[in-house]
């Protein structure tokens, strides 16, 4: 395994071939969700409607018959994850969803097996299929080390949706390898509706909030007026002495009225925002006029991806996706000072990614042929193996 590198080929293999055991801190991955769309959309978009032909070679991929070798090697295993995907063939029979559970199976087996004991997997689906990779993740990570199932609001509700609710969510399942692992504190950013509500106070220092300081219970310790100004029947929650510390360093409001009550500034740019929950509002799916939007039909915000690897991750880690199409996992990871490795299966998401890397850091990666990859033709003869094997890339 080779740290900042990106690998050309089925991740499948290279993660075998690659990467020993107990090698990666943290995984993220944000594989094909099933939807009855081809493997890679992007091919779509440059093959256009009349190039049938690319579109199948991709579509074709979540056929049963298509995954029969990854069906047969799963559940031939014996271990949990097999029994449960042959399981749900004899439920379901031998349908396209099948055989993505089969292929996902085998790879979240190998990824478990390359993250260290304090390592975690974030897994990036939407409700498709999402309660049956969990189901998955159960089986090979063990259900007891289910960490969170965040949900993350990546856009409001479209009209357009008749027959259902609209839909507007993802699901991102975080599980642990073992009990110690990484989980760095974070903040969501501020409702904009309470900031309105309760920031309505300005001054030099910025916008602030009033809070009350009358004590909730009887405090007659802390019963005295301060600069002509009546306590409290209950006393203040503070005493004389931090009382002037807050008026020393210009923290107290001070009603007009002579019987009003004295306040606290609370300065909004001093609060870290609402404590870390499973539930992510905050952070927006792109638009199509955002300045990081590359055309990529599932690309993820850089904001998204920066809070999984700050949260879960350290300085110096190691950050792997094994799909990672468009590379924002990659970008991120560089940002946040972690070492990291991305598999992709087509030369076009490479690219894609060598350039990224290059524009954000140029300092790193002078151009875009200094980011090192693994698997790549380097020559005529590589790439009439590559086109003897699928002659899409």
């Amino acid at each position: 395994m080779q740290a900042n590198t990106l690998y050309f080929g089925d991740n499948l293999q290279v993660l075998r071939e690659h990467f020993p055991d107990q090698c990666v801190d943290l995984v993220y991955l944000d594989p094909p969700f099933n939807s009855k769309r081809n493997f890679n959309m992007v091919f779509g978009d440059i093959a256009g409607a009349g190039d049938t032909a690319q579109l199948k070679a991709f579509g074709d991929t979540w056929t049963f018959a298509g995954a029969a070798a990854e069906y047969n090697e799963v559940t031939e295993s014996g271990r949990p994850e097999g029994k449960l995907v042959e399981t749900l063939r004899e439920v379901f029979g031998r349908t396209p969803l099948v055989a993505y559970l089969s292929i996902m199976a085998l790879r979240l087996r190998e990824l478990h097996r390359v993250l260290k004991p304090t390592g975690s997997l974030y897994l990036h689906c939407d409700p498709t299929a999402s309660h049956y990779l969990k189901m998955l993740l159960d089986a090979v990570f063990g259900a007891e080390n289910i960490v969170n199932e965040v949900v993350w609001k990546r856009s409001y509700g479209h009209g357009d949706s008749r027959r259902s609710m609209g839909r507007s969510h993802d699901v991102i399942l975080l599980y642990a390898k073992g009990k110690e692992y990484t989980l760095n504190r974070f903040y969501h950013g501020h409702d904009p509706a309470y900031v309105q509500s309760f920031f309505r106070h300005t001054d030099e220092r910025g916008l602030y909030k009033l809070e009350n300081l009358t004590s909730p219970n009887p405090r007659p310790n802390l019963t005295y007026a301060y600069r002509g100004y009546p306590p409290p029947a209950k006393g203040w929650r503070v005493n004389l002495e931090k009382m002037q510390e807050l008026d020393a360093d210009g923290r107290l409001h001070f009603p007009v009225k002579a019987g009003g009550r004295i306040m606290r500034k609370v300065y909004l740019h001093e609060l870290g925002g609402q404590p870390m929950t499973d539930i992510w509002s905050d952070i927006r799916l792109l638009s199509a006029h955002d300045a990081e939007r590359l055309g990529f039909p599932t690309q993820k915000p850089l904001a998204l991806l920066e809070r999984i690897i700050a949260a879960s991750s350290n300085e110096g880690d190691l950050v792997l996706d094994p799909f990672c199409g468009c590379g924002t996992a990659v970008v991120a990871a560089q940002k946040l000072g972690r070492r990291w490795c991305g598999i992709d299966y087509t030369s076009l998401a490479v690219t894609l990614i060598r350039q990224r890397l290059s524009d954000h850091y140029p300092e790193v990666f002078p151009t875009p042929g200094q980011v090192p990859v693994i698997g790549l033709p380097q020559d005529v003869a590589g790439a009439r193996l590559l086109a003897a094997e699928d002659k899409y890339h």
